[in-house]
């Protein structure tokens, strides 16, 4: 692996691991069930502070333990190898089944922008293909596309949030017709609106799966999460708030892409039609960021021993080839298949899991490693894991209850994931 990636790369790897169709249909679902614009802010702003408890806990142990395995080096350091093999091995079919998810949504817009295009599979496996050779022909390919879409995106939407404010709409802004809940049922609507948010926000951490080709991890890595988070948070709040002030409540409940019609308001038919190019903008920096951290899980996994000595080849562009050749065969199977949103759905328990497991390894490692070198040390340990920890483990419960099938299905892959562990580890003693 080439170490030449500094903190430009991981903080627009951040942006591009977070934004994508979250943000633009995520505030219609809020609004629907919580027709309240300063609920809705502040749910907004409680899913930045959880991402921002997590990054001062996940800082600490990624910088402690750079390497591109990520979430799977941590759960192993921390809780051995089995845990870390179910961790790595679902963090990489989760990311694989996301970049088909994302590349089936690029096939929807590109024909809805151009309707003569070919089928959205079609579209979707060429995006990924693409995206695949790019990165094949070095980590410096990869990351400056990396650098040139995040940038473009973010600066796109700073351009249509600053016309909701200074240009003239086209539209009035509408109030909710749905009045607010209020008791119980209210209680209920704002935990799955904090849900949905936090799910918004989820991709912060991504430049933590880039230790191995960080100049200077220890520095590097903390600082690419507080700032993704930072320019994540202004870029959410700033686009909800310009949602409220042009189409209310009621206009984002009623519009499925509200950040479509936002710009509609604003500048017509053109409007629309440029905030769905972002769109695409947003979901092809997305692919390229998650491409790229699959790619890493399973090459970390393959220096450990899960896996055949041929996914540890890198080649002279410093791009581990035989596990990307992998990660983007698996992408297009789920692709083919139409697999990937239970692939996502029953991983998502492990996936949410892994958040809390990760906070917790701070605790774990301080009382077992306290005089390994830590580049960087969580502000406000203990109070700040231990809130991140807390969050983790409510937001779980929480998305065991709203998605109880699919979570048993999570436990039951956990259960069978054993035999598979002892025959791989079986194999890797043998080898």
């Amino acid at each position: 692996m080439l170490r030449i990636l500094g903190l430009a790369f991981g903080i627009a790897v951040s942006l591009g691991g977070s934004i994508g169709s979250g943000i633009m249909r995520t505030p219609s679902q809020i609004a629907a069930r919580l027709p309240s614009p300063s609920l809705i802010m502040f749910a907004w702003f409680l899913g930045m502070a959880y991402s921002l408890l997590g990054a001062w806990s996940l800082a600490e142990v990624g910088a402690m333990i750079p390497s591109s395995g990520a979430y799977y080096a941590i759960a192993r350091r921390a809780y051995g190898d089995y845990l870390g093999f179910v961790v790595g091995w679902s963090d990489w079919l989760s990311n694989c089944s996301a970049v088909a998810a994302a590349a089936i949504l690029i096939g929807e817009y590109s024909r809805d922008l151009w309707p003569r295009l070919a089928h959205p599979v079609f579209i979707a496996s060429a995006a990924t293909v693409l995206i695949a050779l790019l990165q094949w022909r070095g980590v410096r390919w990869g990351s400056r596309f990396q650098n040139i879409t995040s940038a473009a995106t973010a600066l796109v939407f700073l351009v249509l949030v600053l016309g909701a404010f200074v240009a003239p709409s086209h539209t009035a802004a509408s109030p909710s017709a749905t009045p607010l809940p209020s008791g119980v049922p209210l209680v209920f609507a704002f935990i799955l609106t904090l849900q949905a948010v936090i799910y918004t926000y989820d991709g912060w951490y991504t430049s933590i799966y880039f230790g191995d080709e960080l100049i200077n991890p220890g520095r590097e890595m903390p600082r690419a999460m507080f700032h993704g988070v930072f320019l994540l948070s202004a870029i959410y709040l700033a686009v909800n708030a310009a949602l409220l002030h042009v189409l209310g409540t009621g206009g984002i409940a009623k519009n499925n892409l509200p950040v479509a019609a936002l710009g509609a308001a604003i500048l017509g038919l053109a409007g629309e039609l440029a905030v769905k190019a972002l769109m695409i903008l947003a979901l092809v920096a997305l692919v390229n960021s998650v491409v790229l951290a699959a790619t890493r899980v399973l090459f970390a996994m393959s220096c450990d021993g899960w896996g055949t000595s041929a996914l540890m080849r890198v080649n002279p562009g410093g791009t581990p080839s035989v596990a990307l050749l992998v990660s983007a065969a698996t992408t297009m199977a789920f692709l083919l298949t139409g697999s990937f949103n239970r692939v996502i759905a029953i991983t998502a328990f492990i996936f949410v899991a892994k958040y809390g497991m990760s906070y917790l390894a701070v605790f774990v490692l301080r009382r077992r490693e306290p005089d390994t070198p830590r580049p960087y040390r969580s502000w406000g340990y203990p109070w700040t894991s231990g809130l991140a920890v807390a969050a983790s483990v409510a937001f779980l419960a929480g998305a065991f209850a709203s998605d109880l099938r699919n979570s048993l299905y999570g436990v039951a892959l956990l259960v069978v994931s054993y035999p598979i562990y002892r025959m791989m580890k079986r194999s890797a003693q043998q080898t």
